[in-house]
């Protein structure tokens, strides 16, 4: 009776039987018998475990990258918009530099060049006074005119809408910022 039930073990599994109706299986090294376990990889199983891993990696770090560089030009946009409004509130409130002498102050100029900008107090007839210069990083380029911020709410020096455009070389984006007549930034 008992052989027969281990006959119809063995056909539903791989397990052998030796002397004395045993249950033995050849797992890891040799016979062991079934209650233990072999522990372990082989390497097969690690090689796919590695490549999948290195995949995923490698697709992540792709996009982490895209990301990182949508996100400069990003930043660098909300850090001009905010220089802009910086210099139309000292043009509004009239506010002279605290570097130098400035008798009489006609406005605040933001000066775009390709790697940086500048804002520069008009001051007659002492002349200009830079007030903060900002230099962009290497991969990201602006092009613009020169916009002034009359004083005491005088607007712009523009007739028309002026665009200032942000470029990201490597990434390919870009971002534009409009400033109206009246000095609305957008």
């Amino acid at each position: 009776m008992r052989r027969k039930s281990l006959q119809r073990h063995k056909l539903t599994t791989s397990y052998k039987i030796n002397r004395g109706y045993t249950l033995i299986s050849k797992a890891c090294k040799g016979y062991t018998l079934i209650s233990k376990a072999c522990k372990g990889y082989t390497l097969i199983e690690l090689l796919v475990g590695i490549t999948i891993i290195s995949i995923v990696f490698t697709i992540g770090y792709a996009s982490f990258r895209e990301f990182s560089r949508r996100q400069a030009l990003t930043g660098i946009t909300k850090i001009i918009k905010g220089d802009l409004r910086l210099a139309q509130q000292l043009a509004l409130t009239g506010e002279k530099p605290a570097v130098g002498a400035c008798t009489t102050l006609q406005g605040y100029t933001f000066a775009p060049s390709s790697d940086s900008y500048t804002l520069v107090a008009n001051c007659s007839p002492d002349g200009d006074r830079i007030v903060k210069t900002v230099n962009l990083e290497d991969e990201i380029t602006l092009t613009g005119t020169s916009i002034l911020f009359k004083v005491l709410g005088l607007g712009t020096n523009l007739s028309s809408d002026s665009v200032l455009n942000l470029s990201h070389s490597i990434a390919g984006g870009s971002v534009d910022i409009t400033i109206g007549p009246g000095g609305e930034i957008k």
